[in-house]
Parts: C-alpha cells; structure tokens; sequence
C-alpha cells in the first residue's frame, strides 16, 4: 500500500503545520491527579475542559543500544515522583512540514529519540482511581508506519463528553518499527511496532485502573496505518485477550511477505543493512548510529519506501494479515468497525500534477473536475472494497457476525484563498478524525478554512453523535443507536452508517470490485481514454488487481 507514504508530502506542499505541536509552556500539576503507578507515583494535570490528563507515561524502556529491534522491556521501579504534564519526545522519525517549525529542523532531517515508548492518557472528570472501570479506548496513530506522534492527538473532549478513558500511544516507526533482518532475528519476529502496541496493551491491563479505567474493557481504534494496525492486532496471537473491540478508520488488512521484506527490492531489510554497515563501518546493526539506519533508506526521498505490517510467523500469520481472517479461531474475534471516507483519495490527489495545477507552489486548481471527481470515485470506492466489503465479507463468511461497516461523508470544508476545499478534498483521508475526537484543531492552517462559522453547529452535531457512536461501541461492544439511527451489523445486503451533517444515516450496504469496474467501463461522464487511465491509476496502486482491472474494462494492452 503506497498511498500512504505519499501523505507527508502532500501536507508539506500544503504548508500545513498542525497547532496541536506547538511548544507550550508545561500546565501545572494538580493534586487530584495524583496515582501510585507499579513503577512509581505520577502526577498529571487538568485539561481546558477539565479532564485529567497524564502526558508522556513511559510503558516501555527505551529502545536504544542494546534493546535496538527487541521486544520492549518493562519500565524500571522508581522512587521519585514522575510529573506527566508534556507530551513524548515523537519516536525517530523523519521530519516534514507537520513537524519543521516545532523541531526547528528541515525537512527531510532525523528527528526523535529512541526513549519514545510513552503514552498520553485523558479520562473524564467523573473516573475515580479503583472504582468500577469505564471503558478504555487506545487509539493507534496515522502516518504510513514511518511518521507521527501523540501530541497531535487531544483525547481530552472525547474523554470528557463521552464519559470513557482514552489512550494515546507511540511505537516505533519505519526502520525501527519494522526490520526483518536475519541477524537480529531472535524469535521475536519482525513487527517491532507492534510488539511495541502489544507491550502498550499490557501496561494498561496493569495499570488502567488507576486512571478509572476498566482493563476488561479495551477499544483499539486507529486510521490508516493506525487501522491497519488495529487489524494486525486482531490477527496477532501475541495480542489475545488484551483489547475488546477494534474500529478500523481507513485502514487496510494486508501485510509483506516475510522474504519479502528481507530481501525483496532495495529498501528491503538486507541490502539496507548492507549500506548502514558499509556507512558505518561496523557489522553490528544495534551500534549504529540513528543516522546510518535511516540515512540507508534515504536513498534521495526521506519518506522512501520500506516494508511494514511483516507477515514474520510471529506477530502476524506466516500465510500473512488477512488469511487470518478466515477462522475466528485464527484471530482475535472480537466486535469490529470497519470504514473509509466517501473521497479518501482527493486527499492524495490533489497534489498529483496531472490532476491539479499550484499556483504559487501551495495554490491549487482542478484541472479537469469531471475527470478528478470520477477518478477520486473510483478509486475511493476500492479504497472502500478492500477495506470495508472484503474485509467484513471475510469475517462473517468465517463465522464472525459481530461487524459494523461505515462511510464517512463529510465535505462542507470552506475556502482558503482561491481553493475551495470542499471540491478539493470533500470527505477525503483523515477527514473524520477530528469528529471521532470532537477537536477540530488538527489540520493547522487549513482549519480556520475547513471548520469555519457557518459549518460549525452542523459539525458539532457530527462529531456529537460518531463521539457517542464510537463511546458506546467501545462500552458495549455494539454501537446501537448512541448517536442517532440503529446500527445494524454488517451483512451483504445490510446497511453502512453514512456519517454525513448534520445527523448519520443508514445508506445501502455492500460493493464489489466487479460492481465498480462495470461502472467504470460504462461510465458516461468519461471518455473511453478516460477510463483506461482511471482503470491504470486503479491498477498502478494495486499491483495484484491489475490484470483484473484492466481486462474487466477492455483497457488491457
């Protein structure tokens, strides 16, 4: 899955820097915040809105020197009080436009430290340390699994207004996260991203109860390299008994072959070692420098790519992510949300030059908006298929009934100079993240534009009811009719719940690839070139659906 790894460089040529980054000075302890943690006593502080919050809780050692690509070791015993008022240094991570003005750094630079296995916690005002639990939402974070970080992230509102606890974690990212290297290879498999979740899980079985949280109650949710790791925890063996409920925003359910990832193409893990030893002089992989390791990805693009989301035999299914799927004695069969935007793709198309034209390198323009509204369609509706219909299809076709399905509509987005976000972007990727968590501070520049006057008391009624939604999934296991209509569970003739302002409603269920191609290869708004090159830009981004696609619509060579 490419599209991802594209994100940071979109939002870079966006100038966006998002506001939640910005250095402020460290709020004040609170007494009331006070917990006596197994590794010692913390000290948070309250939130705007009155919510306690602890920033910066360590789950897990550093993964510096010698604990480089191992499982994560337990945080130590300490005597002193630990004061929990600032968010994690972010895990090593290449910098973009999201992160320059923060670091003081240029894009393109190493940024982070390895001492970043930290959580944030935010829980309502009504939680009381060892009383009976609410439910506990850990939410996993974006970012193609090579950038990102907790601070983006205000689980404060959501905490507050929907009476639940919410968990913010970090994990290792792109080379760290992810090295399927031989020689380092101690039965601990590949994933060390998730063992870094999986070590974050089992912190809070430990110790959530302090925060009032309920440790027999646990939501993961996460979007797009976040749901696609909510997804590989489902499918973990190591993650068994230690989440709920699982919601996956736009996220995916495949993974990299383990030979694959070893020595599949350049930035495969061998001929990468290959070059950090050759830069560094020393066959010893956990001695390296920080630099040597990401610097042998560079290769002349910061964001290069590199295999993650492994299918090691130990993390993950040797036969890989989704074959799990097909037994509920194969992965972890809890209740399951699965959806997409209605336009995830205008996101990553807006800056394609073949689409659009920028003025100014920032100003942009829809060069032919038939064609990109019809393009954006279809590949957001596979988008859609691979995520939503074959991946819930799977599940109940296993047996596994407990699966609610959903589109996300929204697209009032305003005007910033002479774009207008609305076409632009529409409902596109990550756009409804701000409503799951009701803070609509999270785009940067372009919020003033998107979250604007005259949307306001149709959002706030959004994000009301998908917070109420999401709360009462994650305290029942099903998420009723908390935010509006009753929400059916998936079936293939069943109902998705369209997030759409003001209120949801239910929408017609299922889709398919064939469906998809027999609308494209009739489609009458475009031309018959126009559809061989949406048919070759659907096939560009999935590789394996290629022959199909381009044959279905008579587009093959």
């Amino acid at each position: 899955m490419r599209l991802g790894l594209k994100l940071a460089a979109i939002m870079s040529a966006l100038f966006v820097v998002s506001a939640c980054t910005s250095v402020e000075p460290a709020p004040e302890p609170h007494p009331d915040t006070q917990r006596l943690l197994s590794s010692g006593p913390v000290v948070g502080f309250l939130s705007e809105n009155g919510a306690p919050t602890w920033l910066g809780l360590p789950y897990a050692q550093s993964t510096s020197g010698d604990n480089r690509w191992r499982a994560p070791e337990p945080t130590p015993s300490r005597t002193g009080l630990l004061e929990a008022l600032q968010h994690p240094e972010p895990c090593p991570q290449i910098v973009n436009r999201l992160s320059t003005e923060t670091t003081g750094l240029p894009v393109g630079a190493l940024y982070g430290s390895e001492d970043c296995l930290k959580l944030d916690v935010y829980a309502p005002a009504s939680a009381e340390s060892g009383a009976d639990g609410l439910p506990v939402m850990m939410w996993i974070h974006g970012g193609s699994n090579t950038w990102g970080y907790a601070s983006q992230y205000d689980g404060s509102k959501l905490a507050q207004e929907q009476d639940v606890v919410v968990v913010v974690v970090q994990y290792r990212l792109g080379p760290l996260g992810f090295f399927a290297h031989p020689d380092i290879d101690e039965g601990q498999g590949a994933n060390f991203a998730l063992l870094d979740q999986v070590a974050a899980l089992n912190w809070i079985q430990a110790e959530i109860s302090q925060f009032g949280g309920d440790p027999d109650n646990v939501t993961i949710f996460g979007e797009s390299a976040g749901g696609q790791n909510v997804a590989a925890l489902l499918a973990s063996p190591l993650a068994s008994g230690l989440f709920h409920r699982a919601i996956v925003q736009s996220g995916f359910f495949d993974s990299v072959p383990l030979d694959e990832a070893r020595n599949g193409d350049v930035n495969s893990a061998i001929p990468a070692a290959d070059r950090m030893v050759e830069a560094q002089g020393n066959p010893d992989l956990r001695a390296l420098s920080l630099q040597t390791v990401f610097d042998a990805y560079n290769l002349g693009d910061p964001r290069a790519e590199l295999p993650r989301v492994i299918a090691d035999g130990v993390s993950l299914p040797r036969a890989g992510l989704a074959s799990a799927f097909d037994s509920p004695e194969t992965f972890n069969a809890v209740p399951v949300i699965t959806g997409t935007n209605r336009d995830e793709m205008k996101l990553f198309n807006a800056l394609n030059d073949d689409l659009t034209r920028r003025r100014f390198g920032v100003l942009i323009s829809i060069r032919d908006r038939a064609y990109y509204d019809r393009l954006s369609h279809y590949q957001s509706r596979l988008w859609r298929i691979l995520a939503v219909d074959q991946a819930a299809e799977r599940m109940q076709s296993a047996g596994h009934d407990q699966v609610w399905a959903y589109r996300f509509d929204w697209d009032e987005g305003g005007r910033l100079l002479t774009m207008n976000l609305s076409e632009i972007f529409g409902a596109a990727h990550a756009m409804e993240i701000p409503f799951v968590f009701n803070h609509f501070d999270f785009f940067g520049q372009l919020d003033r534009a998107l979250f604007n006057r005259s949307n306001e008391d149709r959002r706030d009624a959004l994000a009301a009811s998908m917070g109420a939604y999401w709360a009462n999934f994650a305290r029942d296991g099903d998420p009723g009719a908390a935010g509006g209509p009753d929400w059916p569970r998936w079936s293939s003739d069943a109902e998705l719940m369209r997030f759409d302002a003001p209120s949801p409603e239910l929408i017609e269920g299922a889709d398919s690839l064939s469906a998809l191609l027999s609308d494209l290869g009739s489609d009458p708004a475009l031309s018959a070139a126009q559809i061989c090159r949406a048919a070759q830009a659907l096939s560009n981004w999935r590789d394996e659906l290629e022959d199909q696609i381009l044959s279905q619509t008579d587009c093959a060579a």
